[in-house]
């Protein structure tokens, strides 16, 4: 069984979420409660991958068409913190 950690930024912004993501973020964080990371691959709308630059090290779950999910593994203990709930900005940078 792994553990789901939410950073206070994702708690604070979960009242503002609209209705669907925040469904879709309950239902992302009970399969990884259940499966864990390896779960998430199996489920093709979320679209889980490695983030690269200066985020390397953590992954990303998308909840919808904008918003993302940014999460890292905690080591060996089966712990997910996840530290970032947003809308994903296309522009370049």
């Amino acid at each position: 069984m792994w553990e789901v950690y939410e950073h206070r930024r994702v708690v604070r912004k979960l009242s503002r979420l609209p209705h669907e993501i925040l469904r879709r973020y309950q239902k992302w964080k009970d399969i990884v409660e259940v499966s864990g990371p390896q779960g998430l691959r199996l489920v093709e709308g979320f679209h889980d991958e490695a983030l690269r630059g200066e985020w390397k090290g953590h992954r990303s779950s998308r909840l919808g068409l904008q918003f993302r999910v940014v999460y890292r593994i905690e080591g060996n203990q089966m712990r997910v913190l996840v530290l970032e709930l947003t809308p994903h900005d296309y522009r370049s940078k």
